[in-house]
C-alpha cells in the first residue's frame, strides 16, 4: 500500500479477488459503526474517515487514510481484516463518485 500521505481515499469492496460477493450483506455497515455516532435527530452518523457507500452496485467502505494516525490499532485492524477475507482494496480519488 502506498504510504498514506499519497493516499486521497482507500476502498474495500465487498467483493472477494475471486468475485464472490462478502457475506453478510451488511458487513460495511457493521465495520464503520465501530466509529459511529447516534446523534439528536436519533440517526447514526459515520465517521468521515471510515463510512460505508456504495460504489458501481457494490458494497465497499471508505477510508480515510488520517486513520492510520488517529486510530492506528482500529486501522490496521480493518486492513487485515479485509486482507484475510481477501476482499478487494484500492485507492481512489476524492472527485470519484459514489453514493451512500
Amino acid at each position: 500500500m502506498t504510504h498514506p500521505s499519497t493516499v486521497k481515499k482507500i476502498i474495500i469492496e465487498g467483493v472477494t479477488e475471486s468475485g464472490r460477493k462478502f457475506r453478510p450483506s451488511d458487513w460495511a455497515e457493521r465495520m464503520s459503526g465501530s466509529l459511529s455516532t447516534f446523534g439528536s435527530d436519533h440517526r447514526i452518523h459515520y465517521s468521515p474517515l471510515l463510512h460505508p457507500t456504495t460504489i458501481n452496485g457494490i458494497k465497499c467502505i471508505i477510508i480515510d487514510p488520517k486513520l492510520e494516525e488517529v486510530a492506528p490499532e482500529t486501522y490496521s485492524y480493518i486492513m487485515n481484516w479485509a486482507a484475510n477475507n481477501e476482499l478487494k482494496i484500492s485507492e481512489m480519488d476524492e472527485d470519484m463518485p459514489s453514493a451512500g
